[in-house]
Parts: structure tokens; C-alpha cells; sequence
């Protein structure tokens, strides 16, 4: 007589167990979603270091698009070189970092990607705050520090990739800058903008060239050639008066 008050009693509970599991199913998929940076093994000053980023969707009707990287202090855009990722994605860096992006993912799909930096700084870690694009426009920030309070105040928040490094080797040393930390060649001076020479550089005279008839001392060429041909004239009309006064003699 009681069996079918217990057979109701664990339909019920069964039926409330089921729904449980659904609940914290679907609130844990978002809670435990992240993004991640990892270079097994690496050590501070290391040079070379494949960075292998992954970031899991959030999204239920949309797919990634883009990654953009805020680098740390000490690493530049110049250091980084793509390596791989999803098909169709292409790196290009920017004043603060980089971004990846491409054609967008399948829905649900978590975007990973490989890079390699040229040396990696005399630090302990590394933080690289990510912003992930979505094929709607969302963006999720994955941007916060260990010591930021989470966004929903349990931990569920949207902490930055972080990457943890050993120690340098012994010896390691930093290598010379890269190209895009070189400093730029001398930008011409105010007075080049205005339409001055710069400096250095050969300045015109304020006054116009010589003229080509004047001679090293400024006299006018004119003025030594008249004086030439009148002595020459004088000579040779005091010779012809001479030779003239012989000859009547």
C-alpha cells in the first residue's frame, strides 16, 4: 500500500536531482571559462619562447573573431612573431601590442594561437591582458590582476593570461634592442620645416653668386683688361713713333 507513495517520492527526487545537475551545469560553463598563456619551461632572459595562448568561448551564437594583447613592460611589438593558429589568421601588431584575427570561429569554438618572443624580460611573470572579439561585437575583457576583486565577487571573474617564469640560467644576459626600439634618425629641425636647411648642410649665401665679370678682389674684369690694352697701345704707338723718326733720319 505504500509503494506507490515511495515510487512518487523517488520520481520526485529524482526529477529535482536532474534539474540540479542542469542548473549548475549551465552556470558552471561560463564560471570556469578563461584564457591562458603557456611556454613549458621557460625561464626569465630566455630567447625564442613559443607562447601558446588559448581562450575559451563564451559565447552560445557567436563565434571569435579577433585577440587583441596588451604586452608587458619589456616586450615589444618588433619581439613577436607569429607561428601559428586557427586557419586564415594573420598577426598584426599595434602601439600597445598585437591582435590576431581572422575569420570567425564556429560557435562555442575556444581560439588558441601560437607566437614566439624574441627574449623574454628579467621578470618572475608575465601578464598579458587579452580582449576577445566576437563575431556579435561582444568583447570579453580577460584583463584582470590577482589582486583585482572578480567580477562577481566568488572568483568567477575575468583574470589576464598569465605566465610564470624560472629563474634566468646563469649567464643569460639581455640581448641588444630590437629594431623597434632603436631610436629614430634625427627628425629635421624646426628651421628644415619652415624650409631652411638643416644643419649640416650646405646654406646659400644671402646675397646673389658673383657675378662672372668681376675679378678676386671685386673689381669689375672690365676695368685690368682696358688698362691692359691701353699700355700695350701706348707701347706699341711710342715703338712705331721711334722706328718713324729713324727712318726720316
Amino acid at each position: 500500500m505504500h509503494h506507490p507513495t515511495l515510487a512518487r517520492r523517488l520520481h520526485r527526487l529524482g526529477a529535482l536531482t536532474a534539474v540540479a545537475l542542469a542548473v549548475t551545469v549551465a552556470t558552471a560553463g561560463p564560471a570556469a571559462a578563461h584564457a591562458e598563456v603557456q611556454a613549458e619551461g621557460a625561464r626569465a632572459l630566455d630567447q625564442n619562447v613559443a607562447l601558446t595562448f588559448s581562450a575559451e568561448s563564451e559565447s552560445a551564437s557567436a563565434g571569435i573573431t579577433k585577440l587583441e594583447v596588451i604586452l608587458p613592460k619589456g616586450i615589444t611589438p618588433g619581439d613577436i612573431a607569429y607561428k601559428e593558429g586557427p586557419d586564415g589568421w594573420k598577426l598584426a601588431p599595434t602601439s600597445r601590442g598585437y591582435t590576431v584575427s581572422g575569420p570567425k570561429l564556429a560557435v562555442g569554438e575556444d581560439a588558441e594561437y601560437v607566437v614566439t618572443v624574441r627574449q623574454v624580460p628579467n621578470t618572475k611573470s608575465l601578464v598579458f591582458k587579452t580582449l576577445q572579439t566576437y563575431s556579435d561585437g561582444k568583447i570579453d575583457r580577460w584583463i584582470q590582476l590577482n589582486d583585482e576583486e572578480s567580477g562577481d565577487g566568488h572568483g568567477h571573474g575575468h583574470p589576464a593570461p598569465r605566465l610564470d617564469l624560472k629563474p634566468a640560467a646563469p649567464g643569460a644576459k639581455p640581448v641588444s634592442p630590437s629594431p623597434t626600439e632603436e631610436p629614430p634618425t634625427a627628425a629635421p629641425s624646426s628651421d628644415t620645416a619652415s624650409g631652411a636647411p638643416a644643419t649640416g648642410t650646405s646654406k646659400p649665401s644671402a646675397e646673389p653668386a658673383a657675378d662672372s665679370t668681376e675679378g678676386d678682389d671685386g673689381m669689375p674684369l672690365a676695368v685690368p683688361i682696358g688698362i691692359g690694352a691701353a699700355v700695350l697701345l701706348l707701347g706699341g704707338g711710342a715703338w712705331w713713333f721711334r722706328n718713324r723718326r729713324r727712318g726720316s733720319a
